[in-house]
C-alpha cells in the first residue's frame, strides 16, 4: 500500500510539474512576441523621426496687424519638421516690404495667401480683393452698434429718410438695401483696446461691389445710414419690405413703396368755341407812304366791302 501511495505521489508531482513548466514556456513565449512588438513599433517612430527634414522658415516676431508693412524687425527665422505646407515662406527677403491682410500672431509661421502682392504695399487698400471697392462709411455709437462693428464681421445697412414719392399720412420710412456685407475696417486703429474691449470708431469702411459703392455713396448724402450688425455663419438674405412711421402709430395702412390710390379725375367742362363765322370780321386798313418833296407822310385807308370778300 505504502508503495502504491508513493507511485501515485511521485505521478501526482510530476504531472503538476510539467503543467507549471507548459505554463511558463507559453508565458515566455507571450512576452517575448510582446516585447519584440513594442521594439518594432518602437523602431519605425525612431526611425520616421530620424528621416523626417528640418526646414528654416519666416515666423513672425510679434503681432504683425492688418496693413502692415512688413520690415525686417518683424520677422525671425524658425525651424518646421517635415514637410513644408502649401505657401509657406522660407525667405524672409520674400516678405519684407508687403502688406499683411490678415493678421499674424508672434511665432507663427508666414503664408503666402497672409501677405498682399509683392508691389502692392500697405495700408488699406492692400486688403481689398480685385473687383471690389472699399467705401467709409461715418457712424456713431448707434450707427456703428455701440463699437462692435469691427473688422471681419458682417452687417446689414439700413437708411432712413424721407422719400421723394413720400405719400400723405406715411411719413418717414426705413429700409434695408445691403445685407451681409463684410466689415473690413473700423476707423484708423482697428484693434481692440488695452482691456480688450472694442474700440468705438467714427468711420467704417465696408468692403463692397462697385454697383453697391454707388448706393452707398448716394444713401449717406441723402440719408440717414444705420449698421445692423449680424451672425458671420448667417448668410441668407432676409425678404424684407420696410416700415413708416405711419405704420407704427397706426395712421396709415399702405406699405413703403406702395402705390397711391389714384385719384379720381373730374371731367372739365370745356366751353364751345364760338363759330368763327359768327365773329365779325376784323377791318383791313391799308397805310400808304407819301413823298412830297422833302417831306414824308403816311394815308390810311380802309378797304371796300368788295375787296374783304
Amino acid at each position: 500500500m505504502a508503495a502504491k501511495w508513493d507511485a501515485d505521489w511521485w505521478k501526482a508531482t510530476f504531472d503538476m510539474r510539467q503543467r507549471v513548466l507548459t505554463i511558463l514556456f507559453l508565458a515566455l513565449i507571450i512576452a517575448t512576441g510582446a516585447s519584440y512588438l513594442v521594439y518594432r513599433m518602437v523602431q519605425v517612430r525612431v526611425s520616421k523621426n530620424a528621416v523626417q527634414p528640418v526646414s528654416r522658415i519666416v515666423v513672425a516676431a510679434h503681432n504683425l496687424e492688418i496693413g502692415t508693412l512688413v520690415g525686417d524687425m518683424d520677422l525671425k527665422m524658425g525651424e518646421w519638421t517635415g514637410s513644408l505646407p502649401k505657401g509657406m515662406l522660407t525667405n524672409a527677403q520674400d516678405v519684407q516690404g508687403r502688406g499683411v491682410v490678415s493678421p499674424i500672431y508672434e511665432g507663427e509661421p508666414i503664408l503666402e495667401n497672409r501677405l498682399a502682392p509683392p508691389g502692392a504695399g500697405g495700408g488699406l487698400a492692400a486688403t481689398i480683393p480685385s473687383g471690389m471697392r472699399a467705401v467709409a462709411v461715418r457712424v456713431n455709437d448707434v450707427v456703428g452698434v455701440a463699437g462692435f462693428v469691427v473688422p471681419g464681421m458682417r452687417v446689414d445697412v439700413l437708411i432712413s429718410g424721407m422719400p421723394p414719392t413720400a405719400q400723405v399720412g406715411v411719413g418717414p420710412e426705413v429700409r434695408t438695401i445691403l445685407q451681409n456685407i463684410q466689415v473690413l475696417s473700423a476707423g484708423q486703429n482697428i484693434q481692440k483696446d488695452a482691456s480688450g474691449k472694442p474700440v468705438t470708431t467714427q468711420v467704417v469702411n465696408l468692403l463692397v461691389t462697385p454697383e453697391q459703392a454707388e448706393v452707398l455713396s448716394l444713401a449717406s448724402n441723402e440719408t440717414r445710414i444705420q449698421l445692423v450688425l449680424r451672425n458671420p455663419m448667417d448668410t441668407q438674405m432676409a425678404k424684407v419690405p420696410g416700415s413708416a412711421m405711419g405704420i407704427l402709430f397706426g395712421t396709415s395702412n399702405m406699405m413703403p413703396g406702395a402705390a397711391a390710390p389714384k385719384a379720381r379725375v373730374r371731367p372739365a367742362v370745356v366751353k364751345a368755341k364760338a363759330a368763327v363765322a359768327d365773329k365779325p370780321p376784323a377791318e383791313q386798313i391799308f397805310i400808304i407812304e407819301v413823298l412830297n418833296g422833302p417831306k414824308k407822310g403816311e394815308a390810311k385807308f380802309t378797304a371796300p366791302p368788295e375787296a374783304k370778300q
